[in-house]
C-alpha cells in the first residue's frame, strides 16, 4: 500500500493530489483550472465539472511523473490515454507521460514525411509506443541535454531510432548514434537547425523546426505569472553568464513557439516573440 497521503490542501472531492507530488508543474499546465500550487505541492483547487475539465484532469493524472494524482472515479481513463500525444499545431505534439527520471520534463513528437522526431523522451508506456507506431514510428530522437533523456534508450530500441546528443552530455546516452561536437550551429536539414546553448549545462542544445517551433530543454520557458520569458538561474548547473550569452544568440533567431522541457510552453506572433526575448536578454544582462 502506498505511504503517500492525500494532501489536506485539496478541495473535497474524488480527484486529489498526494504527498508523492514533486511540484513539477505538469498538471497545472494541462489543467490550469483544476490544479494550483500550495505549500510546495500541486493541489486540486476545483473539482472537474464539465466534460472538458474531466478530460484535462485525467490527462494530467496520466502525465504526472510520480502518480501523485488520484481519481476515485475510474471511467474515461482509456479515452484520456488515447489522447496522447496531444496535437499542438502542424504535426507537433506534446507527449505527456512525463518521467521521474527527468523530474517531469516535457517531451515532444514531430510528424515529418521523411521520418518522425522525438524531442527528449517521456516514460516508456506501451500505449504511447503503440500510438507512435500508428503515427509512423520514430526515426530520430533529439536530446537537449543530459537531464531529460528519460527512457530515450527504450524508445530508440523499440523503433530503431537514431539519437542526437552533444558530446559533452554523452555520458547520459553513451551509445547515441549521432554526437554533436563543438559550439557552432548545425543545419541538420532544410527544416531542422540545432543551436548549441551552453549555460544550463555546458552541452545544452535547442532545436529550431521550420523557424516556427523552438524546443528549448531547460534553457528557456514562459513564465505565466509574469507574462514573460524566463531562464532558471537557480537551476543553472554550468554557467549563468554563458547562458546569458547563449540567450543573446538565440534572440536573433525567428520562431513562434517556445516548447520547453520544464516550464510553460507558449505561442506568440514573431514580432512579440522578438520583444519577449529581448526583454529576457536585458534582464539577464542586468543581473
Amino acid at each position: 500500500m502506498s505511504s503517500h497521503r492525500r494532501l489536506d490542501t485539496n478541495v473535497p472531492g474524488s480527484l486529489y493530489v498526494t504527498s508523492a507530488c514533486i511540484d513539477c508543474d505538469t498538471c497545472r499546465q494541462l489543467a490550469p483550472r483544476i490544479f494550483t500550487e500550495a505549500k510546495g505541492f500541486s493541489i486540486v483547487a476545483h473539482q472537474p465539472e464539465t466534460g472538458l475539465e474531466r478530460k484535462q484532469a485525467l490527462q494530467a493524472l496520466l502525465a504526472c511523473p510520480t502518480a501523485a494524482i488520484v481519481s476515485e472515479e475510474k471511467s474515461d481513463i482509456a479515452e484520456a490515454m488515447a489522447d496522447f500525444p496531444l496535437l499542438l499545431e502542424d504535426g507537433v505534439h506534446y507527449c505527456g507521460y512525463t518521467s521521474p527520471k527527468s523530474f517531469g520534463g516535457s517531451s515532444y513528437f514531430i510528424i515529418r514525411p521523411n521520418g518522425n522526431w522525438l524531442v527528449d523522451a517521456p516514460r516508456f508506456v506501451p500505449s504511447l509506443a503503440r500510438r507512435f507506431e500508428e503515427m509512423g514510428g520514430i526515426d530520430t530522437i533529439f536530446l537537449t541535454h543530459r537531464d531529460d533523456v528519460a527512457d530515450a534508450k527504450l524508445y530508440a530500441e523499440r523503433f530503431g531510432a537514431k539519437r542526437i546528443i552533444h558530446a559533452i552530455e554523452r555520458e547520459a546516452q553513451p551509445d547515441a548514434e549521432h554526437v554533436i561536437e563543438g559550439f557552432e550551429d548545425v543545419q541538420w536539414d532544410n527544416e531542422m537547425k540545432i543551436v548549441v546553448v551552453p549555460g544550463h549545462t555546458r552541452g545544452s542544445m535547442v532545436l529550431l523546426y521550420r523557424e516556427r517551433f523552438l524546443f528549448t530543454g531547460d534553457h528557456l520557458a514562459w513564465d505565466r505569472h509574469r507574462g514573460a520569458m524566463e531562464a532558471f538561474d537557480d537551476y543553472c548547473w554550468y554557467s549563468w553568464e554563458e547562458q546569458g550569452l547563449s540567450m543573446e544568440r538565440l534572440a536573433a533567431e525567428t520562431f513562434e513557439w517556445v516548447l520547453p522541457g520544464h516550464g510553460e510552453r507558449v505561442k506568440l506572433p514573431p514580432a512579440d516573440m522578438k520583444k519577449a526575448m529581448q526583454r529576457l536578454v536585458n534582464e539577464m544582462r542586468g543581473r
